[in-house]
């Protein structure tokens, strides 16, 4: 479904058409569940923060700039999302940092098999889940949902040049990581 679709079912949705809010749920919600899933570990997380985003998306449709993609609009909202759950859970975070650890070294159960289809790409996923969040952002923004480097500033509201660097920093340390792991994962 495009974005001009999209938009007209939303619009509706506004409206009070449930079916028309379940049809832009259906169009959107594995693209959003994977974008939070790439950046967000714990899968009761996962599941909280991409109900938030589409309660976000109701009550701020009017604030939507028709000029702009949807998509990138919502990916917009996304990540904004995890960024403040991020930030509400810091203190939570460091209290547990030890029940953390632990839980981290544990293998995930990703409910979402089309992220994962091949054992290239689960490798290739624990290499970039091995980054820190803020260079992991931007090669998910970048690599998975196509944003130019400009985009990406704009919806992450940084300068070019900060995102620039944590691209390239971000690629340096995934070559980094692929050369320890003997080269079985191609990281260009």
């Amino acid at each position: 479904m495009n974005d001009k679709e999209l938009i007209q079912w939303l619009e509706k949705a506004i409206l009070g058409d449930e079916s028309a809010f379940q049809l832009v749920y259906q169009a959107t919600h594995q693209d959003v569940y994977r974008t939070v899933a790439f950046l967000v570990y714990n899968k009761q997380d996962i599941e909280e923060i991409v109900n938030e985003v589409y309660m976000h998306m109701w009550r701020s449709f009017q604030k939507y700039d028709s000029n702009r993609s949807f998509r990138f609009w919502l990916h917009g909202i996304t990540v904004h999302l995890v960024q403040d759950w991020k930030r509400k859970t810091w203190r939570r975070i460091r209290l547990f940092e030890r029940n953390r650890q632990m839980t981290c070294e544990q293998q995930f159960d990703w409910t979402d098999k089309v992220v994962l289809q091949s054992e290239t790409q689960h490798e290739l996923f624990s290499l970039v889940r091995q980054l820190s969040y803020k260079l992991r952002v931007v090669v998910i923004l970048r690599y998975f949902h196509d944003y130019t480097l400009e985009e990406i500033a704009e919806m992450l509201q940084i300068p070019v040049g900060t995102v620039k660097s944590r691209h390239h920093l971000a690629r340096k340390e995934l070559r980094k990581r692929y050369e320890m792991t003997g080269g079985d994962v191609y990281v260009h």
